[in-house]
């Protein structure tokens, strides 16, 4: 039986060149790209997306979609990197470890949307809470993120690393519009009843994240504070392999935290900081937006599809 091939569509933007490194040496699948002249070339592009087991999109939403429309082998299994997808409802939405039974429905799924960088570290969070009845689905969440620079791709890099990175400035948020798209797909996913407020931001580093979501206890369920939060998530993400929950007692000592600490894994941590006496609670989430915020969130799910095929 010959090895399933995996195209990737966009192998040249920052997710698509991790994939391709995540995935180089492998011998239990034949990757399949595009030459640079081929990239632009529709018809070449449908003709490896139909000849593939699993499709690895890494494009804009508009090209993302294309690629789809294009795909007429019903055999043809695709993992969307974009945004394009994220809240339709016949896509399998691609966090493994948001829900029991979430895994298992990636590795059976025709149609994977990868969860957006951000989202990743607010529904690992939140999801959890919010569906196991501990924060209200009405509650006024706000968020607030940092991200390395490669979150805007090659013109963050570019800015950073470019001809004028001495004049790239060291810190920048964005967002202030507050219609971020990736605000619906946490909602969704959430369980929210309104649009969370988001507000994202740019750090001068390459790749990590670190995002926080603060928490007023007199406004959760009754009887909800940090420790009951810390236990319910603890919960959720017993068995989880790269998702870790960290003990209240260690996030007790700590005093800062590194956006940068889990860079070149597919690993997140999540955290939970308390002042009880004035009923606060902040969660928070670091992890490399270019690890389980991208390539290797696609890694992930492309096993789990492997492992049905």
């Amino acid at each position: 039986m010959s090895s399933p091939v995996v195209f990737i569509d966009g192998d040249q933007g920052t997710t698509g060149l991790l994939i391709q490194e995540r995935l180089r040496g492998r011998t239990d699948i034949r990757l399949m790209t595009l030459d640079a002249a081929e990239r632009k070339d529709l018809r070449r592009r449908a003709e490896c997306i139909n000849a593939c087991d699993i499709a690895i999109l890494c494009l804009p939403d508009a090209a993302a979609r294309e690629a789809v429309a294009a795909i007429v082998n019903p055999a043809v299994r695709v993992i969307d990197a974009s945004s394009a997808h994220r809240t339709q409802p016949d896509w399998v939405y691609g966090f493994p470890e948001l829900a029991p039974g979430q895994a298992e429905r990636i590795a059976n799924a025709r149609r994977v949307t990868n969860p957006g960088c951000y989202p990743t570290g607010a529904l690992g969070l939140l999801s959890p809470l919010v569906q196991g009845g501990l924060i209200p689905r009405d509650y006024p969440i706000s968020i607030h993120a940092v991200s390395g620079y490669s979150g805007r791709g090659r013109a963050g890099v570019e800015e950073y690393e470019g001809a004028g990175a001495a004049d790239a400035p060291s810190y920048q948020i964005y967002g202030l519009k507050l219609a971020h798209k990736h605000a619906p797909e946490i909602q969704q996913h959430a369980g929210l009843a309104q649009r969370p407020i988001f507000v994202p931001a740019y750090g001068a580093f390459r790749q990590g994240i670190v995002l926080t979501v603060p928490l007023a206890v007199r406004l959760l369920a009754p009887g909800v504070d940090g420790v009951a939060l810390h236990a319910a998530l603890a919960r959720h993400y017993a068995e989880a392999v790269h998702v870790r929950v960290l003990p209240l007692h260690d996030s007790n000592a700590v005093e800062h935290l590194n956006p940068q600490m889990l860079n070149g894994t597919n690993d997140m941590q999540l955290s939970v900081f308390r002042n009880a006496d004035d009923g606060q609670v902040l969660l928070a989430a670091v992890f490399d937006n270019l690890g389980k915020g991208a390539s290797g969130a696609a890694v992930q799910n492309l096993d789990l599809m492997l492992s049905s095929q």
